[in-house]
């Protein structure tokens, strides 16, 4: 992949949807019919970590690696058409190209991949195809988070089925596993002669961390929850690689700022040796910056989404690249604004709109008790 764009960056805001459990107070639109059941696909050997290829690029000369993130994603109602969307448009619209530029690019899948089983007693639930993994891929997304509260929205059956997607993507899948073990398991690559492990967890209270959790013999989700767990994973994920990223779904629905529980666990693995802490849930910002030598992203809000929401600002969204030094230190941060559009697509915004969404962003930052982060050059 591509160097990541400079620093002046364009803003995309989505149209979001606050769907992340039962207590969900925007109203779901109409639903699309489900798609079908996911191929079947001999699993991977439990408790085995994603594939790790070395990436294309030569070493920089100040041995710098840039690392994209965007939210959450999901392909339902209106963005379930992004799954058959042609060429040279992208399913994840023109904010492809920051995630792409990227040498490493993260998000958020925030749903099950199966077309069987029945929905968990909640108020939104969500499925896709397998295919959304390559649509992903070919949208320039790297590695994928599903440690969330949709991974598991349609019981065992559906569990078994994203699973074998998840052994059968084209882009590592983490924070969901056929064990605790590969739940927490890293995905460990090389970038551009820099060695990177990231890691995915859900720290959302709500019935797929508690029904769901990921254990010894059990399939499920990678748990915040269990901090002594994440640790450790991250301790562990720190052995293999310098550059550690965590992914965390976490927050409060509608909140911009970090709750106690998000703090606590960020202060935690700043001191095991996270690079950066970053992740989603709130459906609307919230505050980013540096905790010591650790950059926090408490919230990148949503990224292709299929609803509105009656949360404030929810249509804010964006791409954050980070800047990092071979050592794993932060040297940079650039923010790509954008707005969702009424097809739940991130579309940059640029002038006088993106200085506004930018000091927005930036305002974020007070109650969550972070320093600015350095500017990428």
């Amino acid at each position: 992949m591509r160097r990541a764009a400079a620093a002046v960056a364009v803003f995309v805001g989505l149209t979001a949807v606050a769907a992340c459990g039962p207590d969900d107070p925007a109203p779901a639109p109409a639903k699309s019919a489900p798609p079908a059941a996911a191929p079947a696909s001999s699993a991977a050997p439990s408790g085995t970590a994603a594939p790790a290829p070395t990436k294309g690029g030569a070493p920089r000369p100040d041995g710098t690696i840039t690392v994209a993130f965007a939210g959450d994603v999901h392909f339902e109602g209106r963005t379930q058409p992004r799954l058959t969307v042609q060429s040279p448009e992208t399913a994840l619209g023109p904010l492809s190209r920051t995630l792409a530029d990227a040498d490493l690019s993260v998000l958020n899948l925030e749903t099950a991949i199966t077309g069987r089983g029945a929905p968990e007693p909640k108020t939104y639930t969500f499925r896709t195809t397998p295919k959304a993994l390559s649509v992903l891929k070919d949208s320039g997304v790297d590695v994928v988070s599903m440690a969330n509260n949709h991974a598991v929205d349609f019981g065992a059956d559906g569990l078994v089925d994203t699973l074998a997607a998840k052994d059968s993507s084209p882009i590592p899948v983490l924070g969901v596993g056929h064990n605790a073990k590969e739940a927490y398991a890293p995905y460990v690559t090389t970038v551009r002669g820099v060695k990177v492990a990231v890691v995915a967890a859900s720290q959302v209270e709500d019935i797929t961390n508690q029904k769901w959790r990921a254990g010894a013999n059990k399939p499920g989700i990678a748990s915040a929850l269990d901090v002594p767990a994440l640790v450790s994973a991250v301790q562990a994920a720190k052995q293999q690689a310098p550059v550690v990223l965590v992914y965390l779904h976490w927050g409060e629905e509608g909140k911009a700022c970090p709750t106690a529980a998000q703090t606590a666990i960020a202060k935690k693995l700043a001191a095991v040796g996270a690079s950066a802490v970053v992740g989603t849930h709130a459906h609307t910002m919230v505050g980013s910056g540096m905790l010591g030598n650790t950059y926090v992203g408490y919230g990148f809000g949503n990224f292709l989404w299929y609803g509105t929401s009656n949360y404030a600002f929810s249509n804010e969204t964006g791409v954050t690249t980070l800047t990092l030094a071979a050592d794993g230190k932060v040297t940079g941060e650039a923010f790509a604004p954008a707005t969702i559009d009424d097809k739940g697509i991130p579309e940059p915004v640029t002038g006088a709109a993106a200085e506004a969404a930018l000091k927005r962003r930036d305002g974020l930052r007070g109650c969550a008790g972070l320093t600015p982060p350095p500017a990428a050059h």
